[in-house]
């Protein structure tokens, strides 16, 4: 298909028309300034506080921004190395009741008679495989205790603890989540407690702006 043609003369009494405006290149950085809003706060008037009258959205928290570590260049393969700086991380071991060890899934290349098959595999470090609650069907507030480097997946896991029960579990970290804050599973229904916050009212879009909060 024939795309047709602009006359260069229109273009330029078009922009003699229009005030002048800079070009922007394509790497150019742009100075932001964004600023977290203001953090809701709420009283509760009832003798029994209500835990979701006072809730604090974890996006209204401010989040510290993206940084990279870069090294002294002692050889010239860490001249241009980057990495993420991670320093929220746990630099212990895991929680032991929520893992198991990895054995039976790598056999060093044997086959089932045990013969090699694929050479130069065995051996190695001894591998715990984290046990992670996808499913997270306990419903109530937990805690963030920790967020730690899980090695079987890209993903950070974050350790949880009911506030009810004090029963601990792995949850995939979403994005931004720290140790101390407050997540929710809503699998097993919109809390009672909740609800009378708005009145009774299940309308949609309010349960979605209340409940769909960062790792819940």
């Amino acid at each position: 298909m024939l795309q047709p043609r602009i006359c260069l003369r229109q273009l330029q009494h078009l922009r003699a028309l229009l005030p002048y405006t800079p070009l922007r290149t394509y790497a150019e950085a742009q100075a932001t300034d964004h600023k977290p809003p203001p953090p809701i706060t709420a009283t509760s008037t009832t003798p029994e506080a209500n835990p979701y009258e006072s809730s604090v959205r974890p996006e209204d928290t401010p989040e510290p921004p993206f940084q990279l570590r870069s090294y002294k260049p002692r050889t010239p393969g860490i001249r241009h190395l980057r990495r993420p700086v991670n320093d929220h991380l746990h630099r212990g071991r895991a929680y032991l009741p929520l893992t198991f060890p990895r054995k039976g899934q790598h056999i060093g290349g044997r086959n089932n008679s045990g013969q090699i098959r694929v050479r130069h595999r065995g051996n190695g470090a001894k591998r715990r495989i984290r046990i992670i609650d996808f499913h997270r069907h306990a419903p109530g507030k937990h805690t963030v205790e920790r967020i730690e480097y899980d090695p079987g997946r890209s993903a950070h896991i974050a350790l949880v603890h009911n506030n009810a029960t004090m029963e601990k579990s792995y949850i995939v970290a979403a994005q931004g989540m720290r140790a101390g804050e407050q997540v929710e599973s809503f699998r097993a229904g919109v809390p009672q407690q909740l609800l009378d916050t708005w009145g009774g009212s299940t309308d949609a879009g309010r349960i979605a702006a209340k409940t769909a909060w960062r790792g819940n």
